[in-house]
């Protein structure tokens, strides 16, 4: 009971509800209890608020397209209801209700997908047009999926199993099952693919191991052990632009970096020290042991670090190249943006750059002015232990009416979609910088 009364009065203070990075990580998208913000990330030393939106209020789920003016927005006023916005305009697109609360939303360049607990469906992006309904998915009640990026593809990830770790990779372009992965023992607790989206990084609720996976072809390339003392809850998986990179963070204190490199067969020197013997010998045994004691012995650890001065906080976390340099981004829901220097050749420790605060408080308007601008080192939390997390009415909203929906995918149960109001015509972000043409990003 006490940790349910930390967890209101954090929010209540903090204002944050959800974060998100959108697909380039070019900027932080929040929501809170009057509405939604977005920031521009493009810079260290500065934090420029893009947009607020106060259409409605405690938003859970906001999502920005690239740097289109396309921001999806879904209350907990209003769980089952989506709004499609043009924020330079100030325009509703269109909206869409849905027969149970929505869980997550993802976006790329062709599709829009809605991930409800036991259902996805999949929408054109420029008409928003429901193109797709996937029924009867196995439980998901985190809502757990990802969408791939590239302006070539459009690979969903979704659980395939609500008991063991198993990742359906769904075509959302061509409308059809790629493959399913068998990833880990136990349910799913973090998926992401790399920006060009032919690999695709799973955690399990154990939040041990880390596997990067082919797509589509589904074979495992890495796998990292980020601990072995206790299970956490992995809540955020992030690739580099370029893929040398994999960070996750948990509801610890540590972030962790790993580096997606194959190890090629040591042709050193033969050395004496009893540490490089040991080494052998396990290399040596992990060839006749059971597999899954051969498989911890050829685990990864973590590259480079972040020791956050908080533990228990909600975070998402993302990697970006910013003003040249390799960063780490960090948005709390302690109300803050941590920006973190990455060393791309020898790892180790991270520092912190910058510390940019997310939105007012009712502090003196002085510290205010002094706390935006940065600090050097993390304000300690008021409630360190307490993990922050939404949680969705149960009962949805009366007014909304069902209506049966079919398609040719053969749906023979679910009621699905009824009020919608589409554009007039496709959705129209045609100018300079609504689809900024698709780069690599790996310098």
């Amino acid at each position: 009971m006490e940790s349910q009364e930390t967890a209101e009065d954090s929010a209540g203070h903090h204002g944050v509800i959800c974060a998100s990075f959108n697909q380039d990580t070019t900027s932080l998208s929040i929501g809170t209890k009057t509405g939604y913000r977005l920031f521009s990330v493009t810079s260290v030393d500065k934090l420029d608020c893009i947009h607020e939106g106060a259409e409605c209020p405690d938003v859970y789920i906001v999502e920005r397209l690239f740097s289109s003016s396309l921001v999806v927005v879904v209350s907990l006023s209003l769980p089952r209801r989506m709004n499609v916005y043009h924020f330079k305009k100030g325009t509703e697109i269109c909206n869409y209700s849905y027969s149970s609360n929505i869980l997550a939303v993802r976006l790329n360049r062709q599709r829009l997908v809605v991930c409800l607990e036991e259902s996805i469906y999949i929408h054109n992006i420029k008409d928003m047009k429901l193109l797709k309904t996937l029924l009867n998915t196995p439980t998901n009640p985190s809502g757990l999926c990802a969408l791939s990026v590239n302006h070539g593809n459009s690979y969903l990830a979704y659980p395939g199993s609500a008991t063991i770790g198993e990742i359906i990779v769904y075509d959302a372009n061509n409308l059809n099952t790629v493959t399913m992965i068998p990833a880990h023992d136990s349910p799913l607790a973090a998926l992401t693919f790399n920006a060009s989206g032919n690999k695709v990084a799973s955690a399990s609720k154990k939040g041990t191991v880390i596997r990067v996976f082919t797509v589509p072809e589904g074979q495992k390339l890495f796998e990292f052990r980020r601990g072995m003392k206790r299970y956490v809850s992995i809540s955020s998986l992030s690739f580099s632009a370029d893929a040398q990179f994999l960070c996750a963070s948990s509801n610890t204190e540590t972030v962790h970096i790993f580096k997606l490199e194959q190890h090629s067969p040591s042709r050193e020197v033969e050395s004496p020290t009893w540490s490089a013997y040991m080494g052998k010998m396990f290399t040596a045994a992990s060839t006749y042991l059971p597999a899954q004691v051969s498989d911890m012995m050829n685990q990864d650890r973590a590259f480079a670090t972040v020791r956050l001065n908080m533990c228990g906080l909600k975070n998402v976390t993302a990697l970006a190249t910013i003003q040249k340099l390799p960063r780490l981004l960090v948005a709390s829901s302690d109300g803050h943006l941590y920006i973190y220097n990455v060393d791309p050749q020898d790892g180790g420790e991270c520092v912190l750059v910058q510390n940019h605060r997310l939105f007012e408080t009712d502090e003196d308007p002085g510290e205010q002015e002094e706390d935006a601008e940065s600090q050097d080192v993390p304000p300690q939390p008021a409630n360190p232990s307490y993990a922050a997390t939404v949680a969705l009415p149960s009962t949805p909203p009366s007014s909304t009416t069902l209506m049966g929906y079919s398609e040719d995918v053969g749906a023979q149960k679910g009621e699905v979609i009824p009020e919608h109001e589409f554009a007039e015509g496709p959705v129209c972000l045609d100018d300079e910088n609504e689809f900024p043409p698709v780069s690599n990003q790996s310098n």
